[in-house]
């Protein structure tokens, strides 16, 4: 059955970006320290079209999490703080479905990305994602607006963070604001602990 899955990087006190997110900081202003971890790994390497990096538990995870997902989808400000860095060959190579207020065409760039831009909100981006992803699961890929709506709505089924411990500060992007006043219970499936980041993964009751 496919699943809706999302697994971010985040700062001890819940921020997933630093202030300041757009085109020139694309990861917030600081917001690089979240995804120090990730940059030596194979799987991610990999990804990259670079050679090389560190295998064991945490390179496994992340490479299992890679596998998973046949479509992704994300927000508008997350497609526009990340088309530059991303370049001509984004790390995706599936389809992406944008939400967004501003209709275009679709954008098809190297190695079998697909930005498609949907403006009738998320439940219908989420709607072709599923059809496009087939057996395999859904990436929901951020920024925290989107993600929020989908816990909200309860379409988020696994959620895989990695704490980093920092403090952020204030000013940035906070995963779990605006989530609703109704109590979300989520259970605990996996905890890796690593120098640089405890990665928890948690699925939705």
């Amino acid at each position: 059955m496919t699943e809706v899955i999302a697994q971010l990087s985040m700062s001890l006190d819940g921020y997933i970006a630093g202030p300041d997110s757009g085109r020139e900081h694309p990861l917030g202003i600081g917001g690089e320290r979240l995804h120090q971890w990730v940059y030596g790994l194979r799987s991610w390497r990999r990804e990259q079209g670079i050679e090389g990096g560190a295998h064991g538990p945490e390179d496994d995870l992340l490479a299992d999490w890679i596998r998973r997902p046949g479509a992704v989808v994300m927000g508008h400000g997350m497609y526009i703080t990340g088309e530059a860095p991303w370049g001509d060959n984004p790390p995706f190579h599936m389809p992406v479905y944008v939400v967004t207020h501003i209709p275009r065409a679709p954008l098809v760039k190297e190695g079998g990305t697909v930005f498609h831009f949907v403006t009738e909100g998320p439940e219908h981006a989420l709607a072709l994602a599923r059809e496009a992803a087939g057996d395999k699961d859904i990436s929901l890929a951020g920024g925290a607006d989107l993600v929020q709506q989908f816990i909200r709505a309860g379409w988020l089924d696994e959620l895989l963070l990695h704490v980093v411990p920092v403090l952020a500060g204030e000013g940035g992007r906070r995963l779990f604001d605006n989530v609703g006043d109704k109590q979300i219970e989520w259970r605990k499936t996996q905890v890796l602990d690593a120098p640089e980041a405890t990665h928890i993964r948690l699925r939705a009751h």
